[in-house]
């Protein structure tokens, strides 16, 4: 019974340190999710381009808009500021292992700058990313501009 036991232990302890590993991975990728919402929150810069590499590859897959390093990056994020001032992003769930995963999250604000309505919305997207040195060399936001129109009247609701 004891050869089985420590049997048993010296074939699990593999394992469960790669369980632990993957866990570590996916904890860092986490918090890496939780700052990517915080600076989008943050309505600044200085917060937000840190989390990504000098090279990063930004695509808002919606509206065609890429980014190929910092520069570019910090006038798409202003741009996103200034069309939604009170743009704000809640973190809905991350699967972030290995330097690959998404962020699940949902976008709301008002429409000053987009579509020039004054109206609120609220939306759900996700980010593809893949990480480098802990930081994110490439970021792909998908999300239905659809529903926003819907929402802000550009257009009409849909038929129930």
């Amino acid at each position: 019974m004891l050869t089985s036991v420590i049997l048993f232990a010296t074939l699990a302890l593999p394992v469960i340190a790669a369980a632990a590993d993957r866990k570590s991975k996916a904890d860092s990728g986490g918090e890496l999710a939780e700052k990517w919402i915080v600076a989008w929150n943050a309505h600044d810069p200085d917060k937000f381009l840190p989390l990504f590499t000098d090279d990063i590859f930004y695509e808002d897959v919606t509206f065609g808009e890429v980014s190929h390093n910092s520069a570019e990056l910090r006038k798409f994020y202003l741009s996103e500021i200034d069309g939604v001032p009170d743009l704000m992003l809640k973190l809905d769930h991350v699967n972030i292992h290995d330097g690959h995963g998404t962020i699940e999250w949902t976008f709301s604000g008002t429409d000053k700058g987009v579509y020039k309505t004054g109206k609120k919305f609220s939306v759900r997207g996700v980010s593809v990313i893949e990480m480098r040195g802990g930081k994110i060399s490439r970021n792909l936001d998908f999300y239905d501009v659809a529903t926003v129109m819907r929402q802000v009247g550009v257009l009409p609701a849909d038929a129930k």
